[in-house]
């Protein structure tokens, strides 16, 4: 598990430092509230969006709900759709640990989704699919009705 994690972040790192210039995205970074729901506990709380090149982003997230904090890292491949300005379209994932009273869940989240930034604003909305896969030390799980929306104040 912690080769797993180490691998991650490893690639996340790299990923980051070969990924610095930024052109034509529709925002640098976005700031805001994120909530992820679906089957099980809403949650909601703090995200962060930033754009390392024009298809190139990283997206955290710390949210509570459900009597749990989880801890969520995604990285992103965006790009527009064509004939929609301020509108793209993206794919990724990342871990997500979920901290509770008495214990902790690591998960592998994919997504795929839409991100709009409003023209003459500096607002951004997202809406994702992201399905979990819990890995555990006995079993695992995967729960496919999970979605994401972010609210983002951009810069």
């Amino acid at each position: 598990m912690k080769k797993l994690i180490f691998t991650i972040f490893g690639c996340v790192a790299l990923f980051a430092m070969t990924t610095t210039s930024v052109k034509a995205q529709n925002y640098k970074t976005g700031l805001g509230l994120g909530i992820d729901f679906g089957d099980g506990a809403t949650l909601v709380g703090p995200s962060i969006r930033h754009h390392f090149s024009r298809n190139a982003a990283l997206q955290g997230e710390v949210l509570f709900g459900g009597n749990s904090t989880i801890l969520q890292a995604f990285l992103q491949y965006n790009a527009p759709i064509s004939g929609a300005k301020g509108l793209d379209w993206y794919l990724g994932g990342g871990p997500s640990v979920q901290l509770y009273d008495g214990g902790s869940s690591f998960y592998l989240v994919p997504m795929v989704g839409l991100d709009y930034k409003f023209s003459g604003a500096p607002l951004a909305l997202a809406l994702d699919w992201r399905p979990r896969l819990y890995i555990g030390s006995n079993d695992s799980d995967f729960n496919a009705g999970r979605f994401g929306l972010g609210f983002r104040y951009t810069f």
